[in-house]
């Protein structure tokens, strides 16, 4: 097949800087936040780039990691996946609150057998950094049927891997070796060396006041299919070492993964969770008795997916997700302290011009003491696929 590359690779230059929405003067928002800019984060044209995170550093430094792989459609194939051998985690950084932002990605990890998905930052009250990922391996058809199972294959020729997070003392400059979760309680599948599946999930752990780390993790029923649910795994040490707690969100059903955890002042835990049997409705479980259990989920009468929240100075809470339904975007709600008027609180819409519906996973963070950033991945008439943001006033 013969390809003209040179204006594929003129496009994959970096763009850095910002998209031309800026926001005029305008009256404080009953929704408590006002949209002010877009931001392009990082793009180029040879890559899928998605499923960022973003920190904020002690000095006003801010980090975004994102999963990178080859766009495979420019290399002959009908569409992209998101399973790819391929797929890095790469992180850039912005020393400017976020206006400008390193050209050439760092490599955070790569690894050794096979592509690394949605890495999940969160930066600890020691300033440590914990980053969540996990894994797809590539296996050839005649290798499928040898493997131990239950296992997991999608896209016909990709072996779940589990779950792994890595950690940085030093600002996200270096990254130690991976920590691999214990699997959760009654999880029936293998890796594809027959070890029971480590623990994995798609979405943010939060550190409570008490210093351990809550992480709400999927898992599959102990009967098996393509179902899952979400468990409470808990660390007393920084992450190095997890221990099973509970169950947070199971039916006979509906599915639940990519779930969020966030702490009230009042100390409860609140788990916003990804469905499918559910209209892509949004469902809350809550727990009183900091992680025991988890009362019955409730569904909240919205669409989108998938969810995180982020504390705001004066105890509210920002909820950014994604929304996959025509018009393709990112949208956000501000909640009271103890996030009890999700169903009611405005919805505010951030992006409205996406080009379909691989784009969202928002994550956010304050950048100034009366602004934040919420970044996301997007694409335009499905085009490359970029990592954006866009910065909102807090009002």
């Amino acid at each position: 097949m013969s390809m003209n590359l040179r204006p594929i690779f003129a496009a994959s230059l970096v763009v850095v800087g910002l998209a031309a929405s800026l926001a005029g003067a305008a009256a404080p928002s009953p929704a408590g936040i006002r949209k002010i800019e877009d931001v392009v984060i990082y793009a180029d044209a040879r890559f899928h780039n998605a499923f960022p995170s973003i920190v904020r550093r002690p000095d006003g430094e801010l980090l975004v990691a994102f999963r990178r792989a080859p766009d495979r459609r420019l290399l002959g194939d009908e569409k992209y996946t998101h399973a790819d051998p391929n797929s890095y985690i790469m992180l850039v950084r912005s020393r400017d609150t976020g206006r400008t932002w390193t050209k050439e990605p760092q490599l955070v990890f790569a690894h050794p057998f096979g592509g690394s998905q949605d890495p999940g930052m969160v930066q600890l009250s020691d300033n440590s950094i914990l980053c969540t990922s996990y894994g797809w391996a590539w296996m050839p058809p005649t290798a499928l049927p040898k493997l131990p199972q239950p296992n997991t294959v999608v896209v016909g020729k990709f072996v779940f891997l589990g779950g792994f997070i890595v950690k940085s003392t030093d600002g996200g400059n270096s990254w130690g070796k991976p920590i691999i979760p214990p699997r959760s309680d009654g999880e029936p599948r293998v890796d594809i060396f027959g070890q029971p599946l480590p623990a994995y999930n798609r979405g943010a752990l939060c550190e409570g006041a008490d210093g351990r780390l809550f992480w709400a993790i999927a898992a599959s029923p102990p009967g098996g299919g393509s179902r899952t649910e979400v468990h409470l795994m808990i660390s007393a040490d920084k992450g190095a070492t997890w221990k099973y707690s509970c169950p947070i969100a199971q039916d006979p059903k509906a599915t639940f993964n990519e779930a969020s955890v966030y702490e009230t002042p009042r100390g409860e835990l609140v788990t916003f969770l990804r469905t499918a049997g559910l209209n892509d409705h949004l469902v809350i479980a809550r727990s009183t008795d900091r992680g025991k259990s988890f009362q019955k989920w409730e569904e909240i009468g919205f669409q989108g997916h998938p969810f995180h929240a982020m504390r705001l100075p004066d105890h509210r809470v920002l909820l950014v997700y994604g929304y996959r339904h025509q018009p393709f975007g990112i949208r956000a709600r501000v909640l009271d302290a103890e996030c009890t008027n999700a169903a009611t609180a405005p919805e505010v819409i951030l992006r409205d011009d996406g080009g379909g519906v691989d784009l969202g996973y928002p994550w956010a963070t304050m950048i100034t003491k009366d602004r934040a950033m919420v970044v996301y991945y997007f694409n335009r008439a499905d085009g490359p696929r970029t990592i954006e943001g866009t910065i909102v006033q807090v009002e």
